[in-house]
């Protein structure tokens, strides 16, 4: 059995990553951990065979008084763990960072594609991404996970605002795009299959097909009752927006799937429309 220890106690991931694990307890024994103090200095690492870092700050408007803030939890914070549970024997340190490490808001992401993030949360993601993996080694394992948008039961972001307009909105723009998105039991899998094979590396976990917002938005409102109508007309209004999120919303962002060939731990456990129905289950 591994025993892994999960850092932040109030992190969708690893929550979520926690309930699917417990279907499964003979095959992982999971921990909790809380680094909004000092305390997990005085922890034992060493009966962990695994750390699965997923504690950090996302999600919130960045101003000028939480820049230094992104960088002490998102870089310094994760470097520190890493360190200890390197100086303590753990075998395998597992960091997730994030798509936005890119900076795109549109396009293809490759092998050959650099990293230039346009953001305090992007740039400390892929700060702590240098810093730790400077301290992988052949008997400790560093491997980092790039997801694009995770959608699953309860998530925070862009998922929450599509499903508001699919509840209230009649019609919605029907837009020829394709966005690299994952559901957090796919990624669960994904991750219970990288600390069973110890594995380290670079991962860019996604759903085997990609998503088009306007079937994403249309799923959503077949799995709560309601039919919403998808319009072609009114496609060439939004790409011209400005909005950020529209952009995010509406643009193509994916990953290619050659980064993901050699990939022996990608496994889905739903097809899309199974995850949209079994996301909006007892909403």
């Amino acid at each position: 059995m591994k025993c892994v220890l999960i850092t932040g106690v109030n992190s969708y991931v690893g929550n979520s990553f926690v309930e699917w694990v417990q279907q499964y307890p003979q095959k992982i024994q999971v921990d909790k951990i809380s680094l909004r103090d000092d305390s997990w200095k005085d922890m034992d690492f060493s009966t962990y065979d695994s750390i699965l870092h997923v504690a950090g700050i996302a999600h919130r408007k960045e101003t000028k008084k939480n820049k230094l803030l992104y960088y002490k939890v998102n870089r310094d914070l994760t470097e520190q763990i890493a360190y200890k549970a390197k100086s303590e024997g753990v075998k395998q340190f597992i960091f997730l960072s994030s798509m936005s490490v890119y900076g795109m808001t549109t396009g293809i992401i490759n092998e050959n594609t650099i990293p230039s993030p346009n953001s305090w949360y992007g740039d400390s993601k892929l700060q702590a991404e240098e810093k730790i993996n400077k301290l992988k080694s052949e008997v400790f394992k560093v491997a980092i996970l790039r997801p694009p948008m995770i959608y699953g039961k309860g998530c925070p972001g862009n998922y929450q605002l599509l499903r508001k307009v699919a509840l209230i909105s009649p019609v919605f723009p029907k837009i020829r795009n394709r966005r690299s998105m994952i559901h957090m039991d796919n990624l669960s899998i994904y991750m219970n299959n990288l600390i069973n094979s110890c594995h380290q590396g670079l991962y860019f976990p996604q759903n085997k097909l990609y998503v088009n917002t306007s079937n994403l938005v249309k799923e959503i409102a077949n799995a709560n009752g309601k039919d919403t109508k998808l319009v072609k007309n009114l496609e060439s209004s939004i790409r011209y927006m400005e909005l950020n999120v529209v952009r995010k919303v509406f643009g193509s962002l994916i990953y290619d799937t050659a980064l993901n060939e050699n990939d022996k731990i990608q496994e889905d456990l739903f097809d899309f429309k199974e995850s949209i129905i079994f996301t909006e289950e007892n909403k």
